[in-house]
């Protein structure tokens, strides 16, 4: 039925016409015409509702125009021609112009609203025909005589209304694609204008039946057929495919449209009167040079956008080339939306991947829908777009599989998908071939990793089997052999393939598994694993240690079994443990170390506090163990420490335990105490144990320690109790080597005075607060004085002024020492060098004492002789004395100072001989000047003939080795008498002077 409808309006229109066009003008032809009119209305309307239209608004517009126009013509004839109704009708004046406004807002809402370019391309066409038609029809009807001010509006307005349908049509014409709806419409809009033009341009009135109307009946029979075709839908939706910004016909149309102007001006200028529309002429070029200029600039934005747009995509395309993974083809399609639409547009885009959600499973072709027609869930993606365009990724001769690979679903306005239709079309055709190449990648890759893993199991040295559902072996990979000793386990129990010790763990671990497919969660989509250490024994294999882990592959089809791996561990395990032990372990001496000590005493004071029982700590330290690596060497002091752990867990109970904490330092834990007495007496054996020399590579070695107790009873936890015990230690030693001492309250408080006290120095230093003061040294026969000693004073704030045994000690733990007699030797220079100016025939020289961590300090030397070169001093006026202990050290850099030092005219003294460690070899060996003997030689030699005769050895070994003899200490005048008798030259004490401020000592210069 539908299909005969245009047929048969075609044919009913013909019939009409061939009536109209030979009957005589009469009134039934103005009724045919009438009927022509109608006729193409109704056909109007009848395709608007078959067709129905996306917008039917402007189809009901044209079938108004159509309407009125009929009825225009029906009022004329009827009031001009075969039935006059007077002469100063203006009703079919008044249609003509409804229909004009009709017809231009229907023709105006077809297309893109936003087709700039066609607009002004129309804009262009109506200025060069308006100006013809100004000069052609206007302008002379102008200027004739009318009958009333009517006739002169209407000549007027309906040639102006025609140019402006005219420039309607062509923008029609630019803003779509061709189709038989819009041909018809332009076929049909060009009759009218043609007739309209020929019947004014005739100057006649219109007789019925006149062959002019022939343009009219066009009109009416063409746009009927526009709106029955079904293309008429195109007409209010936007073309699919993008409409070509110019075409050959445009540019024609446009080339003549700029030619009128000046064929116009030429025309008048060969005519007499020359140039007569001068004004609209110029009024017209300059409009148009407008319109021109503008449109070109359209173009140039348009071609930079497009040139901008392709430069994304091509970047976009590089990316898809080079996507390894969809995820990847997702970016890069987002990427290439953005490019595509305008910065300032919102916009989301998606890439869904199969499986797609039903409305855009069947999808092939990019299609524009409604939010509402999603799945809530994608359509909240897509919001606030109240549409988004879904753009499959087709692939149309894939040989297997959907041919959908996925939909990229992108939300924006309806105008903006529209636009980039055909760009997403072909984003999207690359976007499907890269899916395409990664699907196949990654298929290619599958395959090739299934054959890469079955030759790995049957290379692989882990054991793999599959159990039946009676935990019987049914297969077994080949390295089954090496670990079993056999390749016929299949069919075996596995549970007869574990040891005995592991028999229990194994056999609950896999019916576990088949309750649950796994031991310790429940299975993740059916599959499921977990592991354990077995030992597992084959009949004719040793024992092995194995990692254990297993999979519930039962309902997988191509295993159907629980999936057991093996892994030989054993050696693995002997490392953990052996690492393990070496963590909390000595190296050295196999006993536990510092970690495992802090873990123990923690477990012990814990277990302490839940039975009210007493735990002690114990913390030894080695007495003089520096003296003995630096004597006897390094590796006998190892093998003393190896000795030390030996004796010291000769000593102790079975749960109580020790460690070595590092260097010579140890630590006992005493667990279960009955009370502070035991600890005491544990503390009192190891003292007592270790006074006995240790046997250390063939010699008695002295491993005398000193140690110091706390218990849990003064401490709340395990740092406190090792603070405790660390303060002990120190009192211990500080009190004498060979002894221990227990934390008491008030030992914390003299220890804080004491560190006080150290940091008390480290501001002196810095604050001015230390003094240099000089004991004479005279000669004793004479009295005269020789030299002074440099002896440093602590002027304290608070205590008053403290003599050097009260802070050196303190200066060597905290390294201040260095400085300090860096200072004092800097000062004592300073003073020689003072002493030169005094006129005495022998100058005096300056004694300082130099510890051995100034010694330590490689350019020591270099200092002194710098020193003495910046004050001028001559070298042989400094003597730096030197202890005992300060030889016995293996040290041929400080040998080579010292050699350095006497080479350059220092002299080098020993201090306090005779209450070190020094041998008598040391005395020929070492580079030395002047021997000191100590106070407690001297202050007894009146009383004591022993005492005497010692001294008498001293002096003579002196002199037999070529050495300056000095007696400290000298306060009587019988000591002075009796060294003088045994030979001693030199001497100091306070029976000569106590030490003296430099101020003074120039004063006793003068007197002695």
């Amino acid at each position: 039925m539908r299909r005969l409808i245009v047929p048969a309006y075609a044919v009913w229109l013909l019939l009409l016409a061939a009536v109209y066009f030979t009957m005589p003008p009469t009134t039934l032809a103005a009724f045919v015409w009438l009927a022509i009119g109608l006729s193409s209305t109704t056909a109007v309307l009848v395709g608007v509702r078959l067709n129905r239209p996306r917008r039917p608004r402007p189809w009901f517009l044209l079938a108004g125009a159509v309407l009125t126009y009929a009825a225009a013509d029906a009022v004329y004839y009827f009031a001009e021609g075969v039935a006059p109704i007077g002469d100063d009708v203006f009703l079919d004046d008044l249609l003509y112009a409804v229909m004009f406004v009709l017809l231009m807002a229907a023709l105006l809402q077809f297309g893109r609203p936003a087709a700039r370019g066609a607009l002004l391309d129309a804009l262009i066409v109506m200025c060069s025909v308006g100006l013809l038609t100004w000069i052609v029809l206007i302008q002379p009807r102008a200027d004739q005589p009318a009958v009333n001010n009517l006739t002169h509006l209407t000549s007027v307005i309906y040639p102006v209304a025609d140019v402006v349908i005219l420039a309607a049509v062509t923008r029609l014409i630019r803003a779509l694609n061709v189709s038989a709806a819009i041909l018809l419409l332009i076929v049909g809009t060009v009759g009218l204008l043609v007739s309209d033009a020929v019947y004014r341009a005739a100057h006649l009135g219109y007789p019925l039946g006149d062959l002019v109307g022939l343009g009219w009946f066009v009109f009416y029979a063409c746009f009927g057929l526009a709106a029955l075709d079904p293309s008429m839908r195109t007409l209010t939706e936007p073309p699919k495919l993008r409409v070509r910004d110019t075409t050959p016909l445009s540019i024609t149309l446009l080339t003549v449209s700029a030619l009128i102007p000046p064929a116009v001006l030429f025309f008048e200028a060969v005519t007499d009167p020359p140039v007569r529309d001068g004004v609209i002429i110029a009024v017209a070029c300059a409009a148009m040079g407008i319109l021109v200029l503008t449109r070109l600039a359209g173009v140039g934005r348009k071609l930079q956008s497009q040139f901008s747009r392709e430069r994304g995509l091509r970047r976009v395309s590089t990316s898809l080339v080079s996507a390894a993974d969809t995820k990847d083809v997702g970016a890069a399609l987002k990427a290439g939306i953005a490019q595509l639409i305008p910065a300032d547009v919102p916009h989301r885009a998606i890439l869904l991947e199969p499986p797609v959600p039903e409305p855009l499973r069947a999808v092939r072709d990019d299609q524009i829908l409604p939010a509402a027609a999603l799945p809530e869930w994608l359509a909240q993606r897509v919001l606030p777009h109240p549409s988004a365009m879904a753009a499959p990724l087709v692939l149309p001769d894939r040989p297997v599989g959907d041919a959908q690979v996925g939909v990229l679903l992108i939300g924006a306005p309806e105008r903006v998908l529209r636009a980039i239709r055909e760009s997403v079309q072909a984003l999207t055709a690359q976007a499907a071939l890269a899916v395409d190449r990664i699907q196949l990648g990654q298929e290619l890759l599958r395959r090739n990793n299934e054959e890469y893993f079955r030759a790995l199991v049957h290379n692989t040295a882990d054991v793999i089997l599959i159990l039946d559902d009676d935990d019987r072996v049914r297969y077994a990979s080949p390295s089954a052999t090496a670990m079993f000793g056999t390749a016929g386990i299949i069919g075996m129990p596995l549970l007869d393939l574990v040891d005995p010790d592991s028999r229990a763990q194994a056999g609950t671990e896999l019916r576990a598994v088949r309750l649950t497919g796994s031991l310790a969660r429940p299975p993740a989509a059916g599959l499921a694993r977990d592991t354990g250490d077995w030992t597992v024994r084959g009949p004719n294999g040793p024992a092995v240690q194995a990692e254990a882990s297993w999979r519930d592959l039962r309902t997988d089809p191509a295993v159907q079994g629980i999936v057991v791996t093996l892994r030989d561990v054993t050696e693995q395990r002997r490392l953990e443990r052996e690492l393990t032990h070496r963590a909390y372990h000595d190296a050295l001496t196999g006993l536990p170390n510092r970690a495992l000590f802090a873990e123990r005493l923690q477990q012990a004071l814990a277990h302490a506090d839940q039975n009210l029982t007493v735990v002690g700590v114990l913390l030894l330290d080695l007495d003089d163990f520096k003296i003995v690596n630096d004597t006897l060497g390094h590796n006998l002091g190892d093998e003393l420490l190896i000795g030390v752990s030996h004796r010291l867990a000769e000593l102790l109970r079975h749960r109580d335990m020790a460690a070595r904490l590092g260097g010579d330092e140890f630590a006992v834990i005493i667990e279960d105490a009955a009370d502070l007495a035991a600890v005491e007496d544990v503390a009192a054996r190891v003292v007592t144990a270790f006074r006995e020399p240790l046997p250390v590579q063939g010699q008695l070695v002295n491993g005398s320690v000193s140690v110091g107790v706390a218990t849990n009873a003064e401490a709340a936890d395990s740092a406190e109790l090792l603070r405790h015990a660390d303060l002990a230690l120190y009192v211990a030693k500080g009190e004498g080597k060979g002894q221990w001492r227990r934390y008491q309250p008030d030992l914390h408080t003299a220890i804080t005075e004491r560190l006080t006290l150290r940091t008390e120095l480290d501001a002196a230093v810095a604050g001015d607060q230390l003094d240099v003061e000089y004991q004479p040294i005279v000669a004793l026969s004479s009295g005269r004085t020789v030299g002074f000693e440099a002896l440093v004073r602590w002027n304290h704030p608070t205590r008053g002024r403290l003599l050097p045994h009260a802070f050196i000690d303190l200066a060597e733990e905290s390294g201040l020492v260095e400085p300090i007699g860096e200072w004092v030797l800097r000062n004592a220079i300073e003073a020689a060098d003072s002493w030169q100016h005094n006129g005495r025939v022998h100058r005096p020289y300056v004694s300082v004492n130099v510890s051995a961590w100034q010694f330590r300090n490689s350019a020591f030397a270099d200092r002194v002789l710098s020193g003495l070169a910046d004050r001028g001093l001559a070298p042989g006026l400094l003597m730096l004395e030197i202890t005992e202990s300060l030889l016995v050290r293996d040290d041929d850099r400080l040998w080579r100072d010292l050699a350095r030092l006497r080479q350059a005219g220092v002299r080098i003294a020993i201090d306090d001989f005779g209450t070190g460690y020094s041998s008598l070899s040391y005395l020929r060996a070492v580079p030395l000047d002047v021997l000191k003997i100590d106070r407690q030689f001297t202050s007894t030699i009146a009383a004591s003939a022993k005492q005497r005769a010692l001294v008498d050895g001293i002096v003579r070994l002196a002199h037999t080795l070529g050495l300056e003899v000095i007696a400290e200490g000298i306060e009587t005048s019988a000591e002075s008498t009796l060294l003088t008798v045994l030979g001693c030259p030199y001497g100091q004490g306070y029976l000569f002077a106590k030490p003296l401020p430099l101020t003074e000592t120039y004063t006793w210069l003068a007197r002695h």
